[in-house]
């Protein structure tokens, strides 16, 4: 089965998170719930090529990014998912993430796709005081 590497950045400290699809999904549907929710990627894939692959990882790191950027507050259970115990007071001007190509701990036979995740938009300087 697919595992997707999810690499969180919090106040310059660096974590990974693996999750399978369906732990997106059940993620989505506690989600539902609470906030508003961007699209999911379909959860059926009718073959597994590395394009159909690579759009589903761009479609969950989307939905990550989509989620941080319209919540001011996150809920708990997204929180928990990406393994963060709190988030600072701080503005959301960190980037919460960055995409790791090198498979440093390559233990398992699983097959991981990075998934990238930001605070703020990494292209956009913060505006000078």
């Amino acid at each position: 089965f697919q595992v997707f590497k999810i690499e969180v950045l919090m106040n310059g400290r660096k974590h990974f998170v693996e999750k399978r699809y369906s732990e997106f999904h059940a993620l989505h549907k506690k989600l539902k719930k609470f906030i508003r929710t961007p699209e999911i990627p379909s959860k059926h894939v009718r073959n597994w090529v590395p394009k159909v692959l690579e759009q589903r990882r761009q479609g969950l790191e989307l939905y990550l990014q989509t989620v941080i950027l319209e919540n001011e507050d996150l809920p708990k259970i997204f929180l928990d998912f990406l393994n963060v115990r709190h988030v600072p007071t701080l503005p959301k001007t960190e980037s919460c993430g960055s995409f790791d190509e090198t498979e440093s701990e390559e233990s398992s036979k699983l097959s991981h796709q990075p998934v990238l995740l930001f605070l703020r938009d990494p292209y956009v300087l913060p505006k000078a005081n």
